[in-house]
């Protein structure tokens, strides 16, 4: 018996330096081209979300980020115009903030302190939002988040 057809799975990354900003990418390709977003992309087949998020931010920014905490899990069918993907979006802390340098699909990659005055790729906004939330509880460590459906 072959393997079902299944929604994409996809990574997002919440990177918050000390001074409370975020980074993001400004989107090369379409969907959302030019739009901000949050690191991340497709998980390759045989890596994990942790590694897949930890190369897909590296791909985009040349960050390199250590401990993830799990935001939640998102899976509207409708998230990408392109087809049902499902999410696992993780926060990392970044006590320093170095200069992001833009790769693979990312046109740009910046810290942002006011993340809201932008209109976000996704439901990245959501992501955000849930992100802070979990950051105002406590440092990340291992991935302890409690899943959330979107």
């Amino acid at each position: 018996m072959g393997f079902p057809k299944t929604p994409a799975v996809t990574v997002d990354c919440v990177i918050f330096d000390s001074q409370s900003r975020v980074l993001l990418i400004r989107r090369k390709n379409d969907p959302f081209k030019g739009a901000f977003a949050l690191p991340g992309g497709f998980v390759d087949l045989g890596e994990t979300v942790e590694a897949g998020c930890r190369r897909e931010v590296h791909e985009e920014t040349g960050l390199d980020v250590g401990d993830l905490q799990l935001v939640g899990v998102y899976s509207d069918p409708h998230r990408d115009p392109r087809g049902h993907t499902v999410s696992m979006a993780f926060l990392a802390k970044l006590p320093a903030a170095p200069a992001p340098v833009a790769g693979d699909d990312a046109a740009s990659a910046a810290w942002v302190g006011d993340w809201r005055a932008h209109t976000l790729a996704f439901d990245h906004a959501q992501i955000l939002v849930d992100a802070e939330k979990l950051a105002e509880r406590g440092a990340p460590g291992a991935a302890q988040g409690t899943p959330q459906e979107g």
